[in-house]
């Protein structure tokens, strides 16, 4: 293809941008395209667009969400206006050196360059890369340093650490951080946007909190349909996508899904994978239905005793035991 065309699609294609990203930031690697990275660059334009103030996306591991929000579509912002001054928040500063590393990788590539002129930085600290007409992307980690900083987008990328997402404390420190620090870095209250994206850890967790206070559009994306809808992906075209059908069936089947589901146990893959986290107490049985008597309670007419037993027979190492005992 010719570069003038190549470049001309990369400025007008948000889609095809991801891709050449991706290819940038892990050339070995292979790319496998699927509707819902349309979907997501979709809803990302609509928020370029003005026309989306706040975005949740929830959406499994390893979907591409930090590639494309917090690396491809800021350098999509600020190659189309670079005066954009945006704020990318990770849950570990490690992690947001990384995805600023990757940030600049596509912004110093030759293609980057060629398809976007205007772009082009004064400085760039490893944190903040601040552009000639002055905008910036500066990277932080939950609860850093915000000092001074303003922003017409927030992005927040996976804001709990998945260990301690079950912690009480830990949620409502990053939840009262959200709203006591984050929000008034907005420069402007009425028209500054946030993007959330992150996979669900815990009820209660900053998706959870922000689904009962705000009024957030919200592109909710399990590993596997929990029932049959319509996903946008541009105007007048939708993914129907089935009950029971993978997110990812080229890279993660339903076979794949069910053997991840075995390893990390049921419970973590509701709420990482499926964006249905369990409460604390299960969603089955409940402690207190099981009551504890110092006598064994009188039969009554029409009572049932029934016996259940779990006996553990499974030899594996990592299966629970059994006691046998002689009556």
């Amino acid at each position: 293809m010719d570069a003038k065309i190549f470049s001309a699609l990369l400025r007008a294609d948000f889609h095809s941008f991801v891709w050449k990203c991706f290819n940038t930031i892990a050339p070995d690697a292979t790319y496998i395209d699927n509707w819902h990275i349309e979907s997501l660059a979709y809803h990302l334009m609509q928020v370029q667009e003005g026309k989306i103030q706040r975005l949740l996306v929830n959406m499994p591991p390893r979907a591409l969400k930090s590639i494309c929000v917090s690396v491809a579509y800021v350098a999509w912002l600020l190659g189309h206006d670079p005066r954009r001054r945006i704020i990318v928040v990770s849950y570990s500063n490690e992690l947001a050196l990384e995805l600023h590393r990757q940030f600049k990788m596509v912004i110093d590539s030759e293609w980057y360059q060629r398809a976007f002129p205007a772009m082009r930085l004064a400085k760039d600290t490893g944190l903040e890369a601040v552009t000639t007409l002055g905008g910036c992307r500066y990277a932080t980690s939950v609860e850093g340093t915000l000092t001074g900083r303003g922003a017409n987008l927030i992005i927040i990328d996976d804001p709990h650490k998945a260990d301690e997402a079950l912690s009480p404390k830990a949620r409502a420190k990053i939840i009262n951080w959200y709203q006591g620090t984050l929000v008034s870095r907005l420069d402007d209250k009425q028209s500054g946007q946030i993007i959330v994206v992150m996979q669900r850890l815990h009820p209660d967790d900053l998706s959870g909190h922000l689904l009962l206070t705000e009024n957030w559009c919200h592109l909710n994306l399990p590993a596997i349909a929990t029932e049959d809808c319509a996903i946008p992906l541009g105007p007048g075209r939708v993914k129907h996508w089935r009950c029971g059908e993978p997110l990812q069936p080229k890279r993660e089947d339903s076979e794949l899904l069910e053997s991840i589901k075995r390893e990390i146990g049921s419970q973590r893959f509701a709420a990482q994978y499926q964006q249905q986290p369990v409460p604390d107490g299960g969603n089955a049985l409940k402690r207190e239905w099981f009551l504890t008597y110092e006598q064994c309670p009188m039969q009554q007419p029409g009572d049932r005793i029934v016996q259940s037993w779990d006996v553990a027979a499974a030899i594996g190492d990592s299966n629970d035991y059994s006691d046998l005992a002689e009556a």
